[in-house]
């Protein structure tokens, strides 16, 4: 008969079995269980030490849970468990014999001694006094041994759901090598991804791998409020002072909310983990296995990939010098904030280059920067105008003019040609032919979305916007799913679309968290997005807001109420996709906005500048003393109301004039037009409004100027997709004189 002595013995018999074996993982009732090789140690961060031997149960367990782990390592796997722990029972068992044996003649010598049944009763009931003691009787020693019945349905669950061993944390492996849910990315996709699973799986255990050394964080205030707080030391925790003043964080839950990653198996309530700076490299959806840049392997059962966008650099600095990259930062995240606002401090210039919500917001808030020091700040772009691809032109200069009232130098229809390194500073060659000497450069031109796991993954990707080609319920393939800016997603009412923005990252979260534990949710949120120029600028816009469109333009005078500073100090929330979140989405009945604006609010009628036999009699078409408001339509839209002249009478111009020579007037348009000598200043004012775009006569997009809290109307009118005779009709549903006195 063969015998095993001892668990020494089991151990070299399970080193035997499993010499020829490479390291594999295994999950026995949510702990991590391996085999090692013969010549790993046992404490190393491939496994757990587990101070008891796995049962015959949870070998079955782990072999029915099967993690796509290869059959051959389940047989070593077993071999060594049954001979190791028949081993251990076996010499247990034969030492509990020897003691017993020993002490058996000396019980029956005693017995026969009696000289009674009731003197033999008496020493039995009785304790043997020590001096009568033989020997020591030994304490039965701890033997495991088999079930005698198989465990009950019930009884079974509660085992499956309680470890059978005690991981000894201190040896376990950093990164756990399985998760239920697994989600790509730290940013804010993520972050509303497991606020989304853990609300629908409340012991739900998400695992978070990040490239960023950071915990998941916010990213809209480090173009923002950061750049305004007059307290370093608060800035140094990555804390601001929202514009009413208030705290925030821009990290979305303190460290205490998580936990470690090698303890979120363990936690019976779930949890939500986080690897800080590792990449995943490559899935494989067959397998349901996730690939790091250290070689790790985790096993997952649903997946999210929201990896995001990378800075997009421009050629001229890509082929630079290495001094000259030094010296270009491509403005992101936390790492990118920490670095130029240490740069702004000692630097005598700054470039800009983009003119789009980020290089504009940079813009004014360095230029906010440079009233209080020597620090000069330079914006050049290709447009017309800040966020000239967005905004209507006129609207676009008028942005360009409060930029440069920030305090920055503006270069529009400017570009740099060349980049070289000389005594110290970085020298661009601008298409103007001028040279400029910089100690630093911030390149804001957009984001590449973040794709590198297609390729190896078998993902498809979208040539023509980018991202993970994902169905409308953002799923890639079964089981992964795809969210946030790399997210080519099909909208139903504007069609295929891939966004960048705060609140697309926010809801298309979400719906993957809801959709990853079953929801099956289709896609149909229309994301908005907001850019402030500092405190008192601001605008929101929804759909497809694009200046090449033509627009139809409202306007009102503003209030101080009308600013972003005022909507923070409402709702408390600088998050404005959470403020209009919550606005009252009731879109009010065309009866009631009509009594209410009183016929206040009237747009003026479509103008084309260069036919001057269609543009309308001023006689015709004069507006009231009453009317506050003006607006054009056209692909190119001019508020005429700052011309030097006049088609119509000013609201606050006398009206005995004689009407104006209304083909003259035409052509004068067409000549500011093509000089561009018409450049709008903040003091004229466009206070606050609404813009929409058309396309087909149909609205798809809309921007509302320094107006708040409006935006589901405007979602409302996206998502119906109509035309509309009468867009002044359409201007009255967002009350634009309800703050008026």
């Amino acid at each position: 008969m063969f015998r095993i002595a001892g668990s020494v013995t089991a151990a070299r018999l399970t080193a035997a079995c499993c010499r020829t074996v490479t390291t594999k993982q295994f999950q026995v009732h949510g702990a991590s269980l391996h085999v090692l090789s013969s010549d790993t140690s046992r404490k190393t961060r491939h496994g757990p030490a587990h101070r008891t031997p796995p049962s015959w149960q949870s070998v079955r367990s782990m072999a029915s849970a099967g993690e796509s782990q290869s059959k051959i390592n389940y047989i070593f796997f077993g071999l060594a468990a049954l001979f190791g722990g028949g081993g251990i029972v076996y010499w247990w068992s034969r030492k509990y014999m020897r003691e017993t044996s020993k002490d058996t003649p000396k019980k029956a010598a005693a017995a026969v001694s009696s000289a009674s049944k009731e003197a033999a009763e008496t020493v039995a009931e009785k304790p043997v006094p020590e001096t009568t003691k033989s020997a020591p009787a030994a304490p039965p020693p701890a033997v495991e041994t088999p079930a005698e019945a198989a465990p009950d349905a019930e009884s079974k669950k509660l085992l499956d759901a309680v470890p059978q061993s005690y991981p000894d944390f201190e040896v376990m492996p950093e990164i756990p090598g399985h998760a239920k849910y697994l989600l790509i990315g730290g940013g804010t996709a993520s972050f509303a991804a497991f606020r989304a699973i853990r609300a629908s799986d409340a012991k739900a255990q998400v695992l978070v791998v990040t490239e960023e050394e950071e915990l998941p964080y916010m990213r809209p205030p480090l173009s923002k409020e950061l750049w305004y707080s007059d307290e370093p030391k608060l800035v140094e925790k990555m804390k601001f002072k929202q514009w009413n003043g208030k705290e925030r964080s821009v990290y979305y839950n303190p460290p205490s909310f998580y936990v470690e990653p090698k303890e979120l198996a363990y936690q019976e309530n779930g949890g939500v983990a986080v690897v800080k700076g590792r990449k995943v490299m490559k899935l494989n959806p067959q397998k349901q296995v996730a690939v790091l840049d250290n070689g790790w392997e985790i096993f997952y059962d649903k997946v999210l990939i929201a990896t995001g966008g990378r800075p997009r650099n421009i050629p001229v600095f890509e082929r630079a010098s290495q001094e000259v990259k030094d010296r270009v930062t491509l403005f992101r995240g936390i790492k990118d904030f920490k670095r130029l606002d240490e740069v702004s401090k000692n630097a005598s210039s700054i470039v800009v280059v983009g003119g789009g919500f980020l290089g504009s917001e940079l813009t004014c808030a360095l230029g906010k920067r440079s009233r209080d020091s020597s620090l000069k700040v330079i914006q050049m772009f290709p447009e017309q105008g800040n966020m000239g691809k967005v905004l209507p032109e006129y609207l676009s200069q008028w942005t360009t003019a409060k930029v440069r009232e920030e305090g920055a130098t503006v270069k529009p229809e400017t570009f740099v040609k060349r980049a070289r390194f000389s005594d110290g500073k970085v020298i661009l060659k601008l298409n103007t032919g001028e040279e400029i000497s910089t100690d630093h450069v911030v390149v804001a031109v957009g984001l590449e979305p973040n794709t590198e796991l297609a390729k190896e993954s078998g993902l498809e990707v979208d040539d023509m916007h980018g991202g993970f080609r994902v169905n409308a319920e953002l799923e890639a393939r079964s089981d992964i799913w795809v969210a946030g800016d790399a997210s080519s997603f099909y909208d139903i009412k504007l069609g295929r679309r891939r966004v960048e923005h705060h609140d697309h990252a926010v809801v298309s979260g979400r719906l993957a968290g809801e959709n990853m534990t079953g929801a099956k949710k289709p896609y149909w949120h229309q994301s908005m997005f907001w850019s402030d120029l500092g405190p008192d600028v601001g605008y929101e816009a929804i759909g497809i807001v694009d200046s090449s469109l033509p627009t139809v333009a409202v306007f009102a005078k503003a209030t101080e109420k009308d600013t972003p500073r005022a909507v923070v100090e409402e709702t408390g929330e600088s998050l404005r996709s959470v403020t209009e979140t919550e606005a009252e989405a009731t879109l009010p009945t065309k009866e009631e906005a009509v009594a209410a604006e009183s016929s206040e609010t009237t747009a003026a009628p479509e103008v084309e500048p260069t036919e001057p036999s269609e543009v309308p009699s001023a006689t015709d078409t004069e507006p009231s003393a009453s009317e506050k408001t003006e607006g054009v339509r056209d692909t190119k839209v001019f508020d005429l109301a700052n011309y030097p002249f006049a088609l119509f009478p000013h609201p606050e111009s006398a009206t005995d004039e004689p009407a104006p020579d209304v083909e003259a007037a035409a052509k004068l348009v067409a000549e500011v037009e093509a000089e561009n000598r018409v450049a709008p200043t903040p003091k004229e004012d466009y206070g606050k409004g609404v813009i929409f775009y058309l396309r087909d006569d149909i609205i798809v997009g809309v921007v509302l100027w320094n107006l708040f809290n409006r935006m589901p109307i405007a979602r409302k009118i996206v998502k119906e997709g109509k035309q509309h005779q009468d867009l002044a009709e359409v201007a009255k549903l967002f009350d634009l004189h309800a703050d008026e006195d």
